[in-house]
């Protein structure tokens, strides 16, 4: 009689072990397959920076060309070509370009003029509608096209460019500062930070 007393007092607590084992287990299980969908972000952030995207969180140096008469931010780690009236920055496909030259000041009609005579030497490019705005401290003339740009080393394919012209009047000098980056790449709050930071000096 004592036996049979003790089994009836000992199943119900082995069954309610069980169940709490079966709790935990379902637990454990449930929070290691969430774990990976909350790492996502920085290998998404790794893939647009290697696609060409400039990261959220790139560091900007100013660039100071008394020459020209001008000083302009740009990505830190950017490959600089060229010096005095015709500089370059440029990575992974992106490009900026600060062009200064002799001029009266900018006005819609020179700006769609001047890319007029470049379309005609370059079937590829195909021009927008030019407009008057205000970037930073300074008047501009900007305008959106597409063109297409050099090969690219490894794949040889040619891709297609968007390129945002801003085109500045100073005292004598117009500066054209073309910012480019391959069709789907997304670089417009880095490229406003850059042109705002334009300075004639």
């Amino acid at each position: 009689m004592v036996i049979h007393s003790l089994k009836k007092r000992l199943i119900p607590w082995a069954a309610a072990s069980l169940a709490i084992a079966s709790i935990a287990i379902a637990g454990c299980g449930s929070s290691s397959s969430s774990t990976p969908s909350s790492s996502n972000a920085a290998p998404a952030e790794a893939a647009s920076a290697a696609q060409g995207d400039i990261p959220d969180n790139q560091v900007f140096l100013r660039y100071k060309n008394p020459g020209a008469g001008y000083s302009i931010k740009y990505p830190e780690g950017w490959a600089q070509k060229g010096s005095g009236n015709l500089v370059t920055f440029s990575d992974k496909g992106n490009s900026v370009q600060i062009a200064v030259s002799k001029g009266a000041a900018p006005t819609v009609a020179s700006v769609s003029a001047e890319l007029k005579k470049e379309a005609a030497k370059d079937p590829t490019l195909k021009p927008g509608t030019p407009k008057q705005m205000k970037v930073g401290p300074n008047q501009a003339v900007h305008v959106v096209y597409h063109v297409q740009g050099p090969a690219d080393p490894v794949t040889g394919k040619k891709p297609t460019l968007m390129v945002d012209r801003y085109v500045l009047g100073n005292k004598g000098k117009v500066a054209t500062v073309d910012e480019s980056a391959p069709v789907g790449v997304d670089n417009v709050d880095a490229y406003r930070l850059i042109i705002e930071s334009f300075q004639w000096i």
